[in-house]
């Protein structure tokens, strides 16, 4: 947020803190045996406004329960605040699963030099287009094949091949890095902010390898449309098991045509769904992930993630779901971690990886464009010089050391190249309301959180601090509902739906506009074989403005939130409504 937007809001609610409203009140939830409480967090707020207001901004005041903030308190011996930055000389063994698959080691090469400040490329430079693979054509397709060959054939010392272009993932998702000034703390770049800058950064050079080793200097890396009709299956070129894109480490039962499914997790079993009503559930799990629950930066890009502070603080929208979900629906079922495409430290071994997250580098592209096509005015990157000054390594084209920060990666006409040859069919795919779902209410218990998700739906009714608000205040600030403590021990995938008015949640069907949001995260287990996992402490946030209009709740004084478990266990903390403004 801006100094001068700060400054008004601060005078809209003088003092600033009183912007933020507290669920203090006991949760009441419903069809649960589990013991809960509610603790009751201050929301932390823009560093700028918290700056206006006096307030320091690393409070936190649930006392003994750490799981609910990222950000730890300030002492005197931590250095809190100010960009990422990682040294490669500080790499370091990998935090990897119970019988992983080899190699066992990410760290990339040391170089005989420091890293080089990156800059962007000539402007007389061929502009790269990017098009989809259903659609590019089968001699770029050709192309690509022969890139990922040129790349399997380099020896693997070198940083360009692709055995050390996969390792680029794990290092960077596993713990191999740690924080330059705190190396106690690692730096996993999913579930923060640094999810879209990173991988922008990933498949930047990645492209420019495969251009160098080509000798094709316009060559473009097509993306992967899962979120179109076209494209919403493996591509067959993948398939072809005498092709160098070829993974036998995959899930066969999702072998081309079979349509992928965008909320997958599931261990056994596949939905029963038509491929015509996948197809429809996946445009309306677009429009949520990109509008509906998309309307703040910190919604679709996720939450700060500063030096000094815990890694996993929160994910975005697109992160979560269809990112993980397409990352497990790839993975072999049949692999302990659900390699290769399943988990961080192997996903980079496939080369699906790379059309995959260049889609992903596509949609991060036309969020931009419906906010600038729609008037939404909350589409927009963060300003945060702790975000835009923050940086990665990665070794270019001409195996030199890189040094790359997030403001480096904003401007894609910058670094010459577009998205072309694919539309935007799920941006009017707004889901549909279904009725009388929400008739339990009156059987609501009180009950108390923390709560543990294991194969009972959990239901609790938040109270609103404000109802029938303004077009303008919806214009001004987002009713956002936080879930705040979420913790998994890290063995395996976890997935939970979250629903809005809908303790019949059972009759909603696929794609129904009460299922609000998904949290999905891949498993992060340690590296000692016991089978303990990597605690996960991480928070998710939805999006209510539109929503709670969709589902005629503006007026009401409360709403019901309903956690469905799908896959694996979990913990919550505490629920709370906010009003953001960024």
């Amino acid at each position: 947020m801006k100094r001068g937007e700060a400054m008004a809001a601060s005078r809209r609610c003088a003092p600033a803190v009183a912007c933020v409203f507290l669920v203090a009140a006991a949760a009441t939830v419903a069809y649960t045996a589990f013991p809960v409480s509610l603790n009751p967090c201050t929301y932390s707020l823009p560093r700028e406004l918290l700056t206006v207001s006096g307030v320091d901004p690393y409070i936190v005041s649930c006392a003994g329960d750490a799981a609910l903030t990222a950000s730890p308190l300030p002492d005197g011996k931590n250095n809190i605040g100010g960009p990422i930055v990682t040294d490669i000389r500080t790499c370091s063994k990998p935090k990897l699963p119970p019988h992983p698959l080899p190699p066992f080691y990410c760290c990339p090469p040391t170089s005989a030099s420091e890293p080089i400040n990156f800059t962007l490329p000539d402007p007389a430079e061929p502009l790269r287009v990017r098009r989809p693979v259903h659609a590019v054509g089968a001699d770029h397709m050709a192309k690509y094949e022969r890139a990922i060959a040129l790349m399997k054939a380099l020896p693997d010392t070198d940083p360009r091949s692709f055995y050390q272009q996969a390792n680029i993932h794990c290092a960077y998702c596993t713990g191999s890095y740690h924080q330059t000034g705190n190396p106690e703390l690692d730096v996993q770049i999913h579930f923060s902010w640094f999810f879209y800058p990173f991988h922008r950064a990933y498949i930047y050079f990645f492209e420019r390898i495969a251009a160098k080793l080509l000798d094709e200097p316009g060559f473009a890396l097509p993306f992967w449309s899962w979120d179109v009709p076209e494209g919403m299956q493996l591509p067959p070129e993948f398939a072809n098991s005498s092709s160098p894109l070829y993974d036998p480490v995959r899930n066969p039962r999702h072998a081309p045509p079979k349509v992928v499914d965008l909320e997958f997790v599931r261990q056994e079993g596949e939905n029963n769904l038509t491929a015509d009503q996948q197809i429809q559930q996946n445009l309306r799990v677009m429009y949520k992930q990109m509008i509906g629950n998309a309307a703040l930066p910190s919604l679709f890009h996720g939450q700060p993630f500063r030096a000094g502070e815990a890694d996993q603080p929160g994910a975005g929208t697109v992160e979560m779901s269809p990112h993980n979900t397409i990352h497990t629906w790839t993975g072999d079922m049949a692999q302990p971690n659900v390699e290769n495409m399943g988990v961080y430290y192997s996903a980079g071994r496939d080369p699906t990886f790379y059309p995959h997250h260049n889609n992903i580098d596509r949609l991060w592209v036309a969020w931009h464009d419906i906010g600038a096509s729609r008037g939404y005015r909350g589409h927009v990157d963060f300003t945060d010089p702790d975000w835009l000054d923050s940086s990665f390594l990665f070794y270019d084209e001409e195996a030199r050391l890189v040094r790359v920060t997030v403001r480096d990666m904003l401007d894609i006409e910058k670094l010459r190249y577009k998205f072309d040859g694919v539309g935007m069919p799920w941006v009017d795919a707004r889901p549909p309301t279904t009725p009388n779902v929400n008739s339990k209410k009156g059987l609501l218990k009180s009950v108390r959180f923390p709560v543990s998700l294991d194969d009972a739906a959990v239901t609790a009714e938040v109270r609103r601090p404000r109802v029938l608000r303004s077009r303008r205040e919806k214009e001004a600030e987002e009713e956002v509902l936080v879930v705040d403590g979420i913790e998994t021990d890290g063995t395996s995938r976890v997935k939970f739906d979250v629903y809005v008015n809908a303790m019949d949640h059972e009759k909603v069907k696929p794609g129904g506009r009460e299922m609000a949001e998904s949290f999905v995260c891949l498993s992060h287990p340690t590296m000692d074989g016991t089978g303990k996992g990597m605690a996960i402490k991480t928070s998710m946030r939805v999006a209510l403005n539109q929503l709670l209009e969709d589902l005629g709740a503006d007026g009401d004084e409360a709403v019901t939130v309903t956690f469905v478990p799908r896959h694996g266990k979990v913990k919550i903390g505490g629920l709370r409504i906010v009003y953001m403004v960024e």
